[in-house]
């Protein structure tokens, strides 16, 4: 197996170390890009009513339920693009320098985006939001390892974390502010905002962030990582475990008007307490997962688990509900980071391809948590089951990252 060391002689390769005054700048252009890329992932979620009757007019006018459930084909175009991009990204540009790479994807974004803006008809939207999702996992897996690269050896958790760091500012600031100009103005207008946003952090990018060499990489080692069964135990670890937060986070809304009896503009400040925890455990994690990854990793899948339980037990409370949309999101994203590191870990010789895989997995853990969340809940057992199926899931994860480690304490005898 590629230990820590390793990973870290294969980062100081990426780029030179630049000073203090270069690395915080730079560290925040790649952030934003993050930003933008929580704004293209999440946003169209609030603003399906508006694109079903714009895009599928006849169809509203019948049934405004199942307009708005066919939109959502719009959420899944994306998440395939991410599964399909990751690995097919990260193969191709192995031997790409890293601010390149992220240089070309966030054109790609801006292309995919404008395109999902200004397309006539909702199959050509689909098709635009399917190439828009493409770039996303080669992204956090480029930028993470220029962020790593300048945050310093030993500091790998934190600069994955530091990119990171946009996704949950996106989720608490950008995604709330776009969405309702996409309410005001329409779905579109919110899509070309948010290309904007896309194309203002491109120039970030090239204005701050250090050039890099060639990585040293090739695409055959990239896809031969493949082979290695921790990566897809791994791989597993992150889409299963992960999916007990998407079970609890998909069905906040009907949990906060439901169960605790709260009204529907409540929803939004739940959602801004699940943000900043999920800002809050992504710091602590990245700083964590750096000093131990392993106990990074467990702790972080036991945590989750508890305030699952936690959330199940005391949603009819207002305070239960906002404390545990808080801790859920704090100790979800506390994980993000040592997942990420782990992946890359047992990925020797292809780090980019353990970082996007990550991402495509995280996309799979999206779905399997919002499907089995709305199972339960057809199944007649009530909005809270979801968080118990987010248990479940979380007990499922944990075992699997438990037996993972298990496996290199045995192969390093």
């Amino acid at each position: 197996m590629t230990d820590k060391r390793n990973s870290v002689a294969e980062l100081d390769a990426v780029a030179p170390h630049p000073g203090a005054d270069r690395r915080w700048p730079a560290l925040l252009a790649l952030a934003f890009g993050a930003v933008a890329i929580g704004l293209t992932e999440f946003v169209p979620a609030g603003l399906l009513p508006q694109i079903a009757q714009d895009l599928l007019g006849a169809e509203y006018t019948r049934s405004p339920s199942d307009a708005v459930a066919h939109a959502g084909w719009m959420v899944t175009a994306y998440a395939l693009g991410v599964v399909v991009g990751a690995p097919l990204i990260a193969a191709a540009t192995a031997r790409v320098p890293r601010r390149r790479l992220v240089l070309a994807l966030l054109v790609l974004f801006v292309a995919g985006t404008v395109a999902s803006a200004l397309a006539p008809g909702f199959a050509l939207v689909l098709v635009a939001r399917f190439v828009a999702g493409l770039p996303h996992g080669a992204y956090f897996g480029a930028a993470g390892l220029l962020a790593a690269k300048l945050m310093g050896p030993g500091n790998e958790g934190r600069g994955f974390a530091a990119v990171l760091s946009g996704l949950t500012i996106a989720n608490v600031v950008g995604v709330p502010a776009v969405t309702w100009l996409g309410q005001q103005t329409g779905w579109r207008t919110a899509y070309l905002v948010i290309a904007g946003v896309f194309a203002l952090a491109l120039l970030a990018v090239a204005a701050t962030v250090p050039d890099a060499p060639a990585a040293d990489g090739s695409p055959a080692a990239e896809l031969r990582s493949l082979r290695h069964p921790l990566v897809w135990l791994t791989a597993a670890t992150a889409a299963i475990g992960f999916a007990g937060f998407f079970a609890v986070n998909s069905y906040i809304a009907p949990v906060t008007t439901e169960v605790t009896g709260l009204p529907a503009g409540t929803v939004p400040w739940v959602l801004v307490a699940m943000g900043l925890g999920m800002t809050v455990g992504n710091a602590l994690g990245g700083w964590y997962a750096d000093r131990d990854l392993r106990r990074a990793t467990l702790l972080g899948f036991t945590a989750m688990i508890a305030t699952a339980v936690l959330f199940a037990l005391t949603a009819g409370t207002t305070a239960g509900l906002f404390a545990g949309a808080f801790l859920i999101g704090a100790t979800s994203l506390f994980l993000g980071p040592a997942l990420q590191s782990r992946l890359i870990t047992v990925a020797p010789g292809a780090q980019l391809m353990g970082a996007a895989v990550n991402q495509s997995a995280m996309n799979v853990a999206n779905s399997l948590g919002a499907a089995l969340g709305g199972a339960v809940i057809a199944a007649g057992l009530g909005y809270r089951a979801p968080a118990w199926a987010g248990v479940a899931l979380g007990l499922a994860g944990l075992a699997l990252a438990a037996f993972g480690f298990t496996l290199d304490r045995r192969r390093a005898v």
